[in-house]
């Protein structure tokens, strides 16, 4: 049985009031489908070390949050190419920018999410 699963425009909306909570900031940088759209997260540490995050479908039906690795990552222009790219294959994709305080509030806007 598929489970129901929230709607992408509810999910970046949570991400972006837990992202505040947690003394965080969000920005949407591409809006995708409302209701099944996929959501790429890039994240900073108070605008430093990017890192590429994606949900993914788990076992038990919940999403789970992973790491995408891209090499040179530390290069802008190469995150920037990235976003080009899967925007350009899934014209449905949303993408988030979270700078949050440190990673493990990051881990814990992640977990509040699932």
């Amino acid at each position: 049985m598929i489970e129901p699963r929230l709607a992408s425009h509810m999910l970046v909306s949570g991400l972006i009031r837990q992202a505040a909570a947690h003394g965080g900031f969000a920005a949407v940088l591409r809006k995708g489908d409302r209701i099944a759209g996929a959501v790429l997260l890039l994240r900073r540490e108070k605008g430093q070390n990017p890192a590429l995050f994606e949900r993914f479908p788990s076992f038990d039906g919940a999403g789970e949050w992973s790491e995408v690795t891209i090499e040179d990552i530390e290069k802008e222009e190469k995150i920037s190419e990235f976003l080009d790219r899967r925007a350009a294959r899934d014209p449905d994709i949303w993408i988030l920018e979270l700078d949050v305080p440190s990673a493990e509030r990051f881990t814990d806007i992640l977990a509040s999410m699932n």
